[in-house]
């Protein structure tokens, strides 16, 4: 018997990755009742084409609880690029977490931090008894590969995925996945709208991680590093801890969930009858 397989769900990633592959239209699927209900859609056949595929013993889904975190509060800026949810999307964020209680799958998720946190909590503990496969969307998850943990990127097209273990990471990245924080300290990142060192890009990023390993050792040696680089540094160094800090996923955050509640096995015939009120009938047989 092989060890238990944990598919950690990022449901935030998934509903919105789901609403906006399938409304570029502006056709929106309704149920009975006028509710949207493309983005649940699409979510339900990322998920379960993730469990065929990776054949999961339990399955738990992490949710990011509100825009204000942590990180908000140290840079009020963090991801305030991001505009308001669509419409259309908002009464599916409760719609999904009470089909996730129907399949049986527990929803994690804890005020004032990110769905990331959470996944990084439950991944460290799970790791240790068992193998922990990661859904997402999101590259910031690649700094959890470990042993025992490996990050599935969902990718372009139904059911492609490029997974990330310990032992492919360094041959795909050129570095390893705690190098992921430094290279995002660095050179920032847009789409959670914080900066690192203005003028350094990836390229740069990537070859001083290289280099120095850590960003604590670059800074012990920051003579050696070319005038114009030395520089962007000083004139950013204290941006270049904060966003050290915004980069790291959290592993202790105050979360858990007992893997008996969490185990696929769910009622089918259940499931199917949900899945056909919904007027999800060509999912119910991929349940």
């Amino acid at each position: 018997m092989g060890k238990p397989t944990i598919l950690l769900v990022d449901g935030m990633a998934l509903l919105f990755r789901g609403f906006f592959a399938t409304s570029f239209r502006g056709n929106f699927m309704r149920n009975s009742e006028g509710i949207p209900t493309n983005g649940m859609y699409q979510y339900l056949k990322y998920m379960l084409n993730a469990i065929e595929t990776f054949n999961p013993t339990h399955v738990v889904c992490c949710w990011d609880m509100g825009s204000k975190t942590f990180r908000t509060e140290m840079l009020p800026a963090y991801k305030a690029n991001r505009s308001e949810p669509p419409e259309e999307l908002i009464p599916q964020f409760d719609r999904i977490k009470e089909i996730m209680d129907i399949f049986t799958i527990p929803n994690v998720g804890l005020v004032n931090y990110e769905a990331d946190d959470c996944i990084g909590t439950l991944a460290r503990e799970y790791s240790e008894a068992n193998e922990v496969m990661i859904l997402t969307g999101d590259h910031d998850m690649l700094q959890l590969v470990d042993p025992g943990i490996q990050v599935a990127i969902m990718k372009k097209g139904q059911g492609n995925y490029d997974v990330f273990t310990h032992e492919n990471f360094l041959e795909k990245k050129g570095i390893v996945p705690k190098q992921v924080i430094d290279m995002k300290a660095l050179m920032g990142d847009s789409a959670d709208n914080y900066p690192g060192v203005k003028g350094i890009g990836e390229k740069t990023a990537l070859k001083l991680v290289q280099e120095y390993e850590t960003i604590d050792n670059m800074l012990e040696n920051i003579d050696q590093l070319p005038k114009g680089v030395q520089a962007k540094i000083k004139a950013n160094m204290d941006m270049l801890h904060l966003s050290r800090e915004l980069a790291e996923i959290k592993c202790d955050v105050p979360v858990s969930c007992a893997l008996d509640e969490a185990l696929w096995d769910c009622d089918k015939v259940l499931i199917g009858d949900r899945l056909k009120e919904l007027n999800f009938t060509n999912l119910a047989k991929l349940v």
